[in-house]
């Protein structure tokens, strides 16, 4: 299973963006998918996890309020909705998966990442 995040760019604070995670080779409802961000020369920060069956949803602290995860109907996609951005937000993002049903803020317990996009907040 590969992994594709996008829709990244440059957003003024204050503003909105959303990242769009998909698979080649499958179809995402099989997992449940997380979404982290990585600043060049910084850990890699947990952002936000959806499980497979019953669709529950977490988010790490800095974003909480502010962004949403959701999947589309087929179960396709799995959306990042971020609003109210700051520039702290500046970072790349990726999308992970998980054939567990399982959220987890660790990296290391996904099975598939994606390559990552990238998402600038500036003015």
């Amino acid at each position: 299973v590969q992994l594709q995040a996008s829709g990244g760019g440059l957003v003024q604070p204050g503003g909105s963006l959303r990242l769009s995670c998909s698979a080649s080779g499958s179809t995402l409802e099989r997992y449940a998918v997380g979404w982290f961000r990585q600043v060049p020369g910084k850990e890699r920060e947990w952002v936000s996890c959806k499980t497979r069956s019953d669709g529950s949803t977490f988010y790490g602290d800095s974003v909480k309020g502010r962004f949403t995860t959701s999947r589309d109907n087929a179960k396709i996609m799995v959306y990042l909705q971020m609003n109210s951005l700051k520039h702290e937000d500046t970072a790349v993002y990726y999308c992970a998966a998980t054939r567990t049903d399982y959220c987890y803020s660790n990296g290391n317990e996904y099975d598939y990442w994606g390559q990552g996009t990238l998402v600038t907040v500036s003015s």
